[in-house]
């Protein structure tokens, strides 16, 4: 009896000594390191989880400087679908030679969608900057499944290549720069007129003093 005693309670002493054993080498290994939090960082007020970027060059400035041997590039991305060679034939998309200034569904023998046959207007640069941003948004329930050219410089590249096969319509005028508001301009001139009289009070007083 005493034996059995004498086993259980080295067991049991055992047991304690490898608890206590696992609880020291835990914090032991833990030291120094901060355990995640729950919520990982602060709301600031007045900042906006995803900030926007600044407005860039719009797509009249960009088609002044636009290179057709880089839309050249991009137009890989349209090959699969499209052919742009004169005589060229269609594919799963029409053949696009001489497409910008052409209305919606020009090419005979192509089975446009109603969606994009209901839509009014020709390929003008406004028109196919938007069907290249997004066709869908552009024709709702269009066949075209390309979801869209999300850089702008892509998408004047690709025009200019665009028109400079078979088409050759005119560029866009360019953005006119805005002038001051002439309220400004007044504000500006008084300012200055304000400081010249100012300089010349001064200068009689220093007179007056010598």
């Amino acid at each position: 009896m005493s034996n059995s005693n004498t086993i259980a309670g080295w067991v049991l002493a055992g047991g304690i000594a490898a608890l206590g054993f696992s609880i020291v080498s835990g914090k032991y290994f833990h030291a120094g390191k901060h355990e995640r939090p729950e919520v990982m960082g602060y709301v600031i007020e007045g900042v906006e989880a995803s900030g926007g970027a600044a407005a860039g060059p719009s797509i009249e400035e960009l088609l002044q400087t636009a290179d057709p041997a880089a839309g050249e590039k991009v137009f890989a991305k349209c090959a699969a679908c499209h052919t742009i060679n004169q005589g060229g034939a269609n594919g799963i998309g029409p053949n696009l030679w001489a497409s910008m200034g052409k209305p919606h569904g020009h090419v005979a023998g192509f089975a446009y969608s109603d969606a994009l046959k209901s839509v009014p207007g020709n390929w003008d640069w406004k028109s196919m900057d938007a069907w290249l941003t997004s066709p869908r948004k552009y024709a709702e329930g269009t066949k075209m499944t390309f979801a869209g050219l999300g850089k702008a410089e892509d998408r004047a590249n690709l025009m200019v290549y665009l028109n400079s096969q078979g088409s050759n319509i005119p560029l866009p005028p360019a953005p006119v720069a805005e002038e001051p508001a002439e309220e400004a301009v007044d504000a500006e001139a008084e300012a200055g007129t304000d400081a010249e009289a100012q300089e010349a009070v001064e200068a009689d007083a220093a007179a007056a003093e010598e």
